[in-house]
């Protein structure tokens, strides 16, 4: 599948023990009516067993500013939240990434298992949108192992 180039995304949560979160490629709207989102998380995660107690998660798309934050998220948990100043809790207790042009508030509708992996089915009810500042920020993406920024392509089609 490195031969599918996808978003990048980061999901927060809270737990008993604090803050929890990982890095997730596997992004998906479901539907608009209700507002349904899914990502996978990995059966051998060590976030898996927070998410699977977590009531809600705060899921963050990435700008291409951000490839620092994707790749602290998809290290060594004891990290992640290590640096206080670069992220703050909602008043709902998730954490969410300073920065982030665009997130998402959403609770957990469902866990699929499903392979090796677990599948989150969350109802959007927050969204947080700052696609429109100047300049845009482009949304960072990832293909076989590296990470990218998006180029416009021109519009001349023959």
């Amino acid at each position: 599948m490195r031969h599918y180039p996808s978003g990048v995304t980061i999901v927060t949560l809270n737990s008993a023990t604090g803050p929890v979160g990982f890095t997730a490629t596997s992004f998906a709207s479901l539907s608009l009516d209700p507002p349904l989102i899914s990502f996978n998380i990995a059966d051998t995660s060590s976030s898996l067993a927070a998410l699977t107690a977590a009531q809600s998660v705060v899921i963050h798309f990435l700008g291409e500013h951000q490839r620092h934050l994707a790749q602290r998220f998809a290290r060594t948990a004891a990290h992640r939240f290590s640096d206080p100043a670069l992220w703050s809790a909602l008043d709902t207790g998730e954490p969410v990434l300073h920065g982030t042009p665009l997130w998402l508030r959403t609770t957990v509708e469902q866990l699929i298992p499903i392979g090796d992996h677990t599948l989150v089915v969350g109802r959007v009810v927050k969204v947080h949108d700052d696609t429109e500042e100047e300049p845009p920020t482009a949304p960072l993406l990832y293909y076989k192992g590296r990470y990218y920024r998006p180029t416009p392509l021109t519009d001349d089609v023959d």
